[in-house]
């Protein structure tokens, strides 16, 4: 890996890394589950070389990452209150919730739903870029699509290491699994996928409403 390619805290410029993604650059970056590659949500080419580099099926939508409350009133519908409540409980963190989009959002991201999987994750790092890009990004994990994840670049597939502009490097994640997934309708809440938050936590969450709860 070249060292131009690869940066750490060390080396790196957030500004410079921030507007270049911003831009539609692509990067490879450090979540709290697994290592991601991302861009600019709004740049819909750069979206499509990304399900290109992981050779993903088009019909999968991507999770999109924001650093926080105001940038995601700015993508999404307003939240329910159980919305709310996980929401409140669980993020910066594990869970990813899929919301009701605004048409901001390119159907390309969404695979033309009228939704969009959205994650407000703990990395410090990818925070602040995000914060300085001053806009959310697309964020799929960082490995060929039905291989698996990856938590070291050391195991990052030279395929997309050479597809894509930047890979940011800070060792080992010591998790290697994804985030849950949610999904709320009306008073059903569904896990369509289970990660680092179990059902258990989620029930513990949300003991005060009337819902029920679905592990799919």
């Amino acid at each position: 890996m070249t060292l131009k390619k690869v940066l750490s805290l060390k080396n790196i410029n957030l500004e410079k890394v921030s507007s270049e993604i911003k831009k539609g650059k692509i990067f490879v970056f450090p979540t709290s589950t697994v290592y991601g590659i991302g861009t600019n949500v709004f740049n819909k080419e750069a979206v499509e070389k990304i399900y290109n580099m992981k050779k993903r099926d088009y019909q999968k939508a991507l999770i999109v990452l924001i650093n926080g409350y105001e940038m995601l009133k700015d993508i999404v519908m307003p939240l329910n209150d159980i919305e709310k409540k996980l929401a409140e409980t669980f993020w910066p963190g594990f869970l990813t919730l899929v919301l009701k989009k605004k048409d901001i959002i390119p159907d390309i991201v969404t695979a033309s739903k009228d939704t969009v999987a959205v994650r407000y994750d703990a990395n410090k790092l990818l925070n602040s870029i995000i914060d300085k890009a001053k806009v959310p990004i697309v964020a799929p994990s960082a490995n060929i699509s039905n291989e698996p994840c990856i938590n070291d670049i050391k195991d990052l597939s030279k395929s997309i290491y050479d597809s894509v502009d930047y890979v940011i490097d800070l060792g080992k994640i010591n998790s290697n699994k994804e985030s849950t997934i949610v999904k709320v309708e009306d008073n059903n809440v569904y896990i369509l996928r289970e990660g680092k938050i179990k059902k258990e936590d989620i029930l513990k969450c949300l003991s005060k409403y009337s819902v029920d709860i679905t592990l799919k």
